[in-house]
C-alpha cells in the first residue's frame, strides 16, 4: 500500500475500495464454485440461488464505481494512488462479469437437470475447479501486491485453453455418436465456454495486478491454447 497521506480519510477510502475489491472476490469465488456444484448435484435449487446471488455483487460493483469517481474528483490522484484507482475499477468490472458468467452456468444447469446425467460433467466440474483456483490465487496475488504471482498467474491460461479445448472436442465426438445428447451437450458446452471465459477475466486481473505494482513496465506476450475455433466437425 502507498505511504500514509496527509489527509487520513484518504487513507480510509484506498482501504474501503480495497476492501470492496476482496469483498467481490470472495463472492465471485463463493458464486463460481456453487454453480459448478449445482452442475455436479443436479441441485435447481442451488443454481437458483447462485443465479440470485448475482445481484449482491451488481450492487458492490455499483458502490465501488460511486467511491472511485468521488476520489477522481475530490482527490485529484497522481501516479500510484491514480493506479490503484484505475486497478480497482478494471477488476472489479471483471469480477462482475466472473459472477455473471456463474449466474450463466447455474441457469445452464436448471436445463440440463431436464435431461438424463452425461459422463462430460466431470471435464466440466475439472475445467470449473481449474478456474477456481486461478481466481482464488490471483485474488491473493492482488491483495499481497504480488506482481510475480499476477505474472505466474497469468501464464497458467494456456492450461485452461487446453483442458476447454479437450473437453469441446469430447463434447462434440458425444454428440456426433448419440443425437439424442444434442441438446445436454450443447448445454455444457456453453456451460464450458463460460468457464472458459473466466481464465481469460482472471487474466485480465493478473495483468491488472502487475500494472497496479510495476507500472507501464511491459509483460511479455502471452501464449494461447485454445484451439476450438480450428475444431470442424465431419461434413
Amino acid at each position: 500500500m502507498p505511504a500514509e497521506h496527509i489527509i487520513k480519510r484518504y487513507d480510509e477510502e484506498l482501504d474501503r475500495l480495497n476492501k470492496m475489491i476482496v469483498e467481490m472476490g470472495g463472492l465471485a469465488e463463493s458464486q463460481l464454485a456453487a454453480a459448478i456444484d449445482a452442475v455436479v448435484k443436479r441441485d435447481s435449487d442451488l443454481a437458483a440461488s447462485v443465479v440470485e446471488g448475482d445481484g449482491r455483487v451488481d450492487q458492490i460493483e455499483r458502490d465501488l464505481d460511486t467511491l472511485a469517481i468521488r476520489l477522481l474528483a475530490l482527490r485529484q490522484p497522481m501516479a500510484r494512488d491514480l493506479r490503484e484507482i484505475f486497478v480497482a475499477l478494471k477488476i472489479a468490472s471483471d469480477l462482475e462479469r466472473i459472477c455473471d458468467y456463474a449466474a450463466n452456468v447455474a441457469k445452464r444447469s436448471m436445463s440440463l437437470n431436464m435431461s438424463p446425467p452425461l459422463p462430460q460433467v466431470r471435464g466440466l466440474a475439472a475445467l470449473g475447479a481449474l478456474a477456481g483456483r486461478q481466481l482464488h490465487d490471483v485474488l491473493g496475488a492482488y491483495r499481497d501486491n504480488d506482481a510475480e504471482a499476477a505474472e505466474r498467474i497469468r501464464a497458467r491460461d494456456a492450461e485452461l485453453d487446453l483442458q476447454y479445448t479437450s473437453l469441446f472436442r469430447e463434447l462434440l465426438t458425444y454428440m456426433m455418436e448419440d443425437a439424442r445428447s444434442i441438446t445436454p451437450c450443447t448445454h455444457l458446452l456453453f456451460m464450458a465456454k463460460n468457464i472458459e471465459r473466466v481464465g481469460d477475466h482472471v487474466t485480465n486481473i493478473a495483468e491488472n495486478v502487475w500494472f497496479r505494482v510495476r507500472g507501464d513496465e511491459v509483460l511479455s506476450p502471452r501464449e494461447r491454447r485454445d484451439a476450438t475455433h480450428a475444431i470442424r466437425s465431419p461434413e
